[in-house]
């Protein structure tokens, strides 16, 4: 089977409830004939997922993982690989979308928070890359696109610039958006995309809906996570010529 005719597969990383930029981008590709693997925390929230998207007509698995260490991710994507292997399939896009943080004055912070936010930023944004590039590596080149794989890398407005709660949280987006632009300077000369994505902004979620409920309704102040996921799915199709690292994604009318 060519590479071609082989089905191209999304892994997603980092569901959150289900409402959010992850579980958007699944369902968008899925829609637009990906199989998708679904990796997140907790075993309710891959399998309700998954069987959302194959009651639309799509075809998806879910891999519950215990944390987002590196041993943890190494299985996962083995268990990934083994699932969704060639000829019939082509693991071909990968979404880092995790990121939880701390909120608090610098001196409230406490080292095992600091310890918190970077393993599960940058340590397990170097885990999830590591796994994804050995794998696209193993790809043909897709033809006309030019592509081996694309890997995104989600961030946040903290990513570009700290704030009076953030210190422990931006130093890990931060990191996060260094080895993205390193990888991507990398392997692009490998045929492999690696993108990365400013969220600035509130996304409209289960979350920000309870704590700014004027925001559900003004799409001017909030970010669709449906609107991100074709933004995501714009970088996955892009024609090597022109590869974008970074996009800044932000409602109209936002002020921060």
């Amino acid at each position: 089977m060519s590479v071609a005719a082989a089905r191209k597969v999304l892994v997603v990383a980092g569901l959150g409830k289900g409402t959010g930029t992850g579980a958007a981008a699944a369902r968008l590709f899925s829609k637009a004939g990906y199989s998708v693997a679904l990796v997140a925390r907790g075993v309710e929230t891959v399998n309700k997922l998954a069987e959302e998207l194959n009651s639309a007509g799509g075809e998806a698995a879910p891999f519950a993982v215990e944390t987002y260490s590196p041993k943890d991710i190494n299985s996962v994507w083995n268990s990934i690989r083994a699932k969704y292997q060639a000829p019939n399939y082509n693991i071909h896009a990968a979404i880092f979308n995790v990121g939880p943080g701390t909120w608090k004055p610098f001196l409230d912070i406490t080292p095992e928070e600091v310890r918190t936010s970077l393993e599960n930023n940058v340590e397990a944004g170097f885990a999830f890359a590591r796994e994804a590039i050995l794998t696209f590596k193993g790809n043909e080149i897709s033809e006309p696109k030019g592509a081996r794989g694309t890997l995104i890398f989600t961030g946040a407005t903290a990513s570009l610039r700290g704030n009076t709660t953030t210190s422990a949280f931006a130093a890990a987006k931060f990191g996060v958006r260094a080895l993205s632009q390193s990888l991507a300077k990398e392997f692009g000369k490998q045929n492999i995309h690696v993108a990365h994505a400013i969220i600035d902004g509130g996304i409209l979620t289960e979350r920000l809906a309870a704590m700014r409920p004027e925001a559900v309704d003004n799409p001017d102040v909030r970010l669709n996570p449906d609107s991100i996921a074709e933004s995501y799915l714009y970088l996955v199709n892009q024609d090597r010529s022109s590869w974008t690292w970074e996009l800044d994604l932000r409602p109209a009318h936002e002020k921060w």
